[in-house]
């Protein structure tokens, strides 16, 4: 099946499925300004709640994300049109103390292409409380975070395809119930800077933005994968310590620093969180940008642009050496530890169509563009490009139609070690030198509490650094996906969901 032919079978099961949600419910507009959303699987241009502003007052910084994953749990944009009041979806109990329970869950199964065919499901619970200490103990500017998720289920891409990319973002970290997050996050200087410490995790404050997470597709959701291939980069929901520090340096413009600590120890299959010890650590990781953000409060097209990179001041193992100097993948014998690492990007998401100047709806570009700049690393570069459609049907604010492609190239390190291990069998043959990922799906608000985002994803040229001596190129790899987001208190009638009354 061609990867053209796949993309309108998406577009017509998008159509269909929501013309069903269509008839299966009341019509809701969209929601004006002044009028609350929910949370849960909302597009990310229509999620956090707008600016309660002051004259060049930024942004406030946390709200957790609409189904807990490592990019859903931050929220950079703030592209919305609620009210300044606590996050859609959220059961607040009015003392300043709100939570968050909801399930996300990823099926996929791979009709055509990888090692061989089959289907996975994987998922995570997640619950989150939010204490803020101005209202519970008149701490001005402070708040504490909990996060506890619960992962479960099984990869396609680990168990059949082959590859070294998941088709099902919501799998990793170990699948086991875990402290996911413990932090206190301070605000000074009316809100111009916003500091957070604890047991965090980087990928959900840097690297990330809340359209990436309306995928599956783990090379863009919840974070470009390039900077995981290449660093110690610390990922949810393996928390370890750490902080950051964002200074809005205008109303838009932002200097974003953090330092984390890397401890492999954490990322043991069965690891619950609670080991607040340095033991095992290895170093830390240093991300940083500078930014510029808008939002609907200050932007009819709003837009988020930066630049940055990371400093990887810890442990990795050599992709090619072992410790006697031999090549690992003949010898057998565990790689050499080497020390330091690092890389920059660009990227931007940028609203260019708005057809209603009061609605929610319209069309959102963004790219990223990711380079290593020191260490041994398997990936030379990686480029995405992409669209999210928000409304795209008449009566149907909240649903999405989102593509997104990038490519990932290798180093010759990569390539050599595959060759080398192709010619041990006596095979010689062209290496693919690149892997390229994309997806298109729809998201449906099938209620106010369920979203559901049927997808179909195409990987070209699969690539077989997790199993060197597999003794063909692997096929290009059909992926038909779907993804479940479930707000159990919008369902519980404990929050308001999209459209709910």
């Amino acid at each position: 099946m061609k990867a053209g032919k796949a993309a309108w079978m998406a577009l017509g099961l998008c159509t269909a499925l929501a013309g069903g949600a269509m008839r299966a419910e009341a019509q809701e507009p969209p929601t004006p300004p002044g009028l609350a959303g929910s949370r849960i699987g909302v597009p990310a241009t229509i999620r956090r709640p707008a600016l309660r502003r002051v004259a060049r007052r930024p942004p406030p910084l946390r709200t957790f994300g609409d189904d807990g994953s490592a990019a859903a749990a931050a929220d950079v944009l703030g592209q919305s049109a609620t009210p300044p009041t606590l996050p859609p979806g959220t059961f607040d109990l009015g003392n300043g103390l709100s939570f968050l329970l909801n399930y996300t869950g990823q099926g996929a199964t791979n009709p055509v292409g990888g090692i061989r065919q089959g289907a996975a499901w994987a998922g995570q619970l997640f619950f989150g409380i939010d204490a803020d200490l101005q209202r519970l103990a008149g701490i001005e500017g402070g708040s504490f975070h909990v996060a506890v998720t619960n992962r479960h289920g099984r990869s396609l891409a680990n168990d059949v395809i082959g590859n070294n990319t998941s088709v099902q973002e919501i799998f990793g970290g170990g699948q086991t119930t875990r402290l996911t997050l413990l932090s206190y996050q301070q605000k000074l200087f009316d809100n111009r800077l916003d500091i957070e410490v604890g047991r965090l995790v980087a990928n959900i404050n840097f690297l990330n933005s809340p359209i990436y997470c309306n995928f599956q597709t783990n090379s863009a959701c919840g974070n470009p994968t390039f900077v995981f291939k290449t660093s110690n980069f610390t990922f949810w929901p393996v928390a370890s310590w750490g902080g950051h520090a964002k200074a809005w340096l205008t109303d838009r413009v932002f200097f974003h620093i953090g330092a984390y600590e890397v401890n492999p120890l954490h990322q043991q299959p069965g690891d619950n969180g609670l080991d607040f010890s340095t033991k095992g650590a290895t170093g830390a990781i240093i991300p940083f940008e500078l930014g510029y953000a808008t939002t609907f409060a200050n932007d009819a097209l709003p837009r988020n642009y930066g630049i940055g990179g990371w400093v990887d001041r810890s442990d990795y193992a050599d992709p090619v050496r072992d410790g006697a100097g031999g090549q690992a993948v003949l010898t057998g014998l565990p790689p050499a530890t080497r020390f330091g690492r690092s890389g920059i990007y660009a990227r931007f998401d940028q609203m260019v169509w708005r057809p209603d100047p009061n609605g929610i709806g319209g069309l959102t570009l963004f790219g990223v563009a990711m380079a290593g700049t020191g260490g041994r690393l398997i990936e030379d570069y990686f480029l995405e490009i992409g669209a999210l459609q928000t409304g795209t049907f008449a009566g149907r604010p909240y649903d999405t139609v989102g593509f997104v492609i990038n490519t990932q190239a290798f180093s010759p390190l990569a390539l050599g070690n595959i060759a080398a291990a192709q010619a041990s069998l006596g095979l010689f043959r062209t290496i693919p030198k690149q892997q390229i990922m994309m997806e298109l799906n729809c998201g449906i608000q099938v209620t106010p509490a369920i979203r559901l985002t049927p997808n179909l994803q195409y990987i070209v040229n699969p690539d077989q650094t997790r199993f060197p001596y597999y003794p063909k190129n692997i096929p290009d790899t059909l992926v038909v996906g779907a993804k479940l987001s479930v707000d159990l208190f919008t369902l519980a009638g404990l929050a308001r969901g999209p459209g709910s009354p």
